[in-house]
């Protein structure tokens, strides 16, 4: 049978296609964006427990008490903003189903989505699900900011929704309050929804900020946040995500949501409950962690003659690689796998605008230090052209 025509011209995902690259030539995976390393010993040991000592049956679809009440007390702690636990907060599949039931359950057939490009690829897909029209605006090389002129001339009166991520995959941004203010002003001005995608928000360097657009004057009841577990605590497989919203949005939500997956694996939210409740100190050895890993990369990329921007926060970089000889991303990756032994992510593919993409390539750098110095000895035979 066919696939659908929402679906159909997105195909197999460049993660998987790279993946299998990297496997078929022994190459050293910077591609993928999960890191080699399993979480915590104690939040393993907690799921452990909670597999052991609690039910193991469906949850409440909205999420368990216990972690529906865990992170309404984390976004206090980060906001100063105390959510309702029964009617705030809705437990998600990872951020992906939570962006997923967010437009499933908001939009309607031909609303517009603002969108900012590149972008994390299920955005498209989750968009075409919706019967909705993306509208975009480019994140531009090499600062990766956008022209606020760009922004105002991508809503019109059928906006329904614009689609923030901060920190930003795959450029490392992480969007100023100052450029925050500029979304949220056209947002109150159309009468939009703001869907913001933030995994990464306790991955943030050099003391920068990271402002959750909810917390801008005018936007708590016209935002969904969305955020998990997995980019923070290193646990990606458990697919714990979760929206805070007003009542009237994580309606929506949950609409969508009770028929995607209905409820999420409970001892494993039980986990995450311990998890968001880890001490200040666990927080600061990741970002200081993270820290030196993004150094490491980017110094050794500066080296061998990369151009790039160093990340302000999530853990990806991504290089101008034109130095090397090479018009497109595509070839450059393909090169790296086949003749480096490092798999890369060519980056056109999370651009509408490919020839954005075209000159960069994107690294992971959420991976171990042994991972980081092969693949850095294995780059040192590129030579500039």
């Amino acid at each position: 049978m066919a696939v659908s025509n929402r679906l159909s011209s997105f195909g197999t995902t460049i993660f998987a296609e790279m993946s299998r690259l990297a496997i078929e030539h022994e190459a050293v995976n910077l591609g993928q964006g999960f890191p080699d390393f399993d979480g915590p010993d104690w939040l393993k040991d907690a799921a452990s427990r909670a597999l052991r000592d609690h039910p193991n049956q469906y949850a409440p679809t909205g999420g368990l008490p216990a972690l529906a009440t865990a992170i309404a007390d984390r976004w206090a702690l980060r906001t100063g903003i105390l959510p309702d636990p029964a009617t705030e907060i809705t437990v998600t599949c990872g951020c992906t189903e939570g962006i997923a039931a967010a437009m499933i359950g908001l939009l309607n057939p031909g609303d517009e989505v603002v969108v900012f490009e590149p972008y994390y690829d299920s955005y498209r897909a989750c968009i075409a699900m919706a019967d909705a029209v993306p509208r975009f605006v480019p994140l531009r090389a090499p600062g990766f900011t956008f022209d606020p002129d760009a922004l105002h001339a991508a809503f019109s009166r059928r906006t329904r929704a614009v689609l923030i991520n901060t920190p930003h995959n795959p450029t490392g941004r992480v969007l100023t309050r100052e450029e925050l203010s500029l979304i949220a002003e056209s947002c109150i001005e159309h009468d939009c929804i703001a869907i913001a995608d933030e995994v990464y928000e306790e991955l943030v360097f050099d003391g920068r900020e990271h402002v959750s657009i909810a917390t801008l004057p005018g936007m708590a009841d016209r935002t969904i946040t969305l955020s998990s577990l997995g980019k923070t605590f290193s646990v990606t497989g458990w697919k714990i995500g979760w929206a805070v919203a007003s009542p009237e949005l994580t309606r929506a939500v949950r609409a969508a949501h009770q028929f995607l997956t209905f409820a999420i694996a409970t001892p494993l939210q039980h986990a995450a409950a311990a998890a968001l409740r880890a001490p200040d100190s666990y927080f600061t050895e990741l970002r200081a962690s993270y820290t030196r890993k993004r150094d490491l990369l980017c110094d050794a990329l500066a080296r061998l003659g990369f151009r790039l921007a160093r990340p302000e926060g999530a853990y990806f970089v991504l290089a101008d690689h034109t130095p090397f000889g090479f018009g497109r991303d595509t070839d450059f990756c393909k090169h790296l796998i086949e003749h480096v032994g490092v798999a890369t992510i060519p980056p056109s593919f999370f651009y509408e605008q490919r020839d954005l993409g075209a000159p960069l390539v994107r690294f992971a750098f959420c991976k171990r230090d042994e991972t980081l110095h092969d693949a850095i000895e294995r780059l040192a035979k590129l030579r500039v052209k």
